[in-house]
């Protein structure tokens, strides 16, 4: 009963919208930071000729979360909720989601491009190491990580981009 945290007592939907909502929680709060900083230092910022147009950003990673909050759904389904089994690509996958979330402030809010390049490149491993742990578990919640791994590829490209082009330019008051 505890493995799952009294989500035995909720209708089979509650843990399924709950879990698929939950990644959605930081990325609002981490677009407060972000949307603040897009038109007025981010838009003083080089950037390549491929950069993803802002207003793309929002639908992108609401389904980006959407997906991997499913998939870790499935995943924590399959093992029976928060068991001893589950701790690993459990964990593994509330370690990465930390550190998406911890990347807006450091990026845009700390206007720190080379800590968030090193943050960015330590959430792609780590979003890396929770899809290898989901396979054997739930294929199907793997696969759900896909398109944020590939969006993860672009998104460490753009980050290390946006560095090397920028980092002589006067840094923000705020982030001495």
């Amino acid at each position: 009963m505890f493995d799952r945290v009294g989500l035995d007592m909720a209708p089979p939907w509650v843990p399924a919208v709950g879990f698929t909502l939950f990644p959605s929680i930081g990325g609002m709060l981490g677009s407060r930071v972000t949307s603040r900083e897009v038109p007025t230092w981010y838009a003083t910022l080089k950037k390549p000729s491929w950069h993803p147009p802002y207003w793309s950003l929002g639908p992108v990673w609401g389904t980006l979360y959407t997906a991997m909050g499913y998939g870790s759904y499935l995943v924590w389904k399959e093992l029976g909720g928060f068991t001893e089994k589950a701790l690993v690509p459990l964990g593994l996958y509330a370690g990465q989601l930390a550190l998406n979330w911890a990347w807006p402030p450091l990026f845009f809010g700390a206007h720190q491009m080379g800590w968030g390049l090193v943050e960015i490149i330590l959430t792609s491993g780590a979003a890396v190491a929770t899809t290898v742990s989901w396979y054997p578990v739930n294929r199907t919640a793997a696969r759900l990580m896909y398109p944020y791994l590939a969006w993860m590829v672009m998104a460490t490209t753009l980050n290390y981009c946006v560095w090397r082009d920028n980092k002589d330019q006067k840094r923000h008051p705020h982030a001495e």
